[in-house]
């Protein structure tokens, strides 16, 4: 987990910055709101949207207009929004890392015998080797994901911020489980599947945020559809598939096997939600022109 963190602040300093630089972007914040005591207290204290009643009581007190005050309160909310610079590095390594582990997933899975016939996740379980390579492929998704766990309380606020605490709690929890029980070859084909949308979407933020508009509606529209085609194709239909039915006929079902699939089964509830605001977003940016 320190060297993941190590290797996000490095990234962000000595790459993703001096990209973001040579692609223009700056690191100026929006129009800062005027310094105002009795406002300021107001926005920290009781609420960062007055309605109307309180907004006529501050004008009387301050003597101002209210759209002034309006103003000023739109200018300080403003004002906490992290800079386009500050979104392009944290895209920019999470480009990386997802880029980065899918292709070494996929080489891996490669030569794997349970990546071509899934049935051989379950042949002598549990008395199957644990080989360094797929070691390490586990110890760096669990890292990575302990380290969006706890960036996530400091990273941008987003509105799923609570859907992705969910996601990042079952897929903590269905690591460290699967490997505590020996399930990595079936581990190692979750996580190579969710890996293959991710860093797509990384890559349409960082066009969007290069303002290169045709690159960023095709980056986006490609990992819509990967991410359905995988997410509520091959998820359910190869890996519920496995983990529910072949399972079940080849070691029959015991207590932590009701728990790992509840967790997958978590997951794709997850997967349904997010692509019903991916084909959202699609059929806007139709009608719109752009994402």
């Amino acid at each position: 987990l320190f060297l993941i963190q190590l290797f996000l602040g490095n990234s962000s300093r000595f790459i993703a910055k001096p990209c973001a630089i040579n692609l223009g972007i700056q690191d100026s914040g929006p129009h800062r709101a005027q310094p105002n005591a009795i406002l300021e207290k107001v926005f920290t204290s009781i609420t960062k949207s007055p309605d109307g009643k309180r907004l006529e009581g501050l004008a009387k007190q301050l003597d101002w207009d209210v759209r002034k005050i309006q103003r000023w309160f739109r200018h300080r909310r403003n004002q906490d929004k992290p800079t386009t610079l500050t979104k392009f590095c944290e895209s920019m390594w999470r480009f990386t890392f997802y880029l980065s582990i899918f292709f070494y997933g996929i080489r891996f899975l490669w030569t794997a015998p349970w990546f071509w016939d899934t049935r051989q996740c379950w042949y002598n379980y549990p008395f199957q080797p644990l080989t360094s390579r797929l070691y390490y492929y586990y110890i760096l998704e669990l890292a990575f994901y302990w380290s969006l766990m706890f960036s996530q309380f400091t990273d941008i606020k987003r509105k799923d911020f609570l859907i992705m605490f969910v996601h990042h709690l079952a897929t903590i929890g269905l690591i460290t489980f699967s490997y505590m029980n020996n399930m990595v070859r079936v581990g190692t084909l979750v996580l190579c599947l969710h890996d293959a949308s991710d860093f797509l979407l990384e890559a349409a933020k960082l066009a969007n945020y290069a303002k290169y508009q045709r690159l960023c509606d095709a980056f986006f529209m490609l990992f819509g559809v990967v991410f359905i085609v995988t997410r509520l194709g091959i998820y359910p239909f190869w890996i519920l598939n496995t983990t529910l039915f072949e399972s079940w006929e080849l070691i029959g079902p015991y207590p932590s096997w009701w728990l790992f699939n509840g967790l997958l089964v978590t997951l794709q509830v997850l997967h349904i939600i997010w692509s019903y605001l991916i084909i959202r977003t699609a059929y806007k940016a139709l009608v719109r022109g752009k994402v």
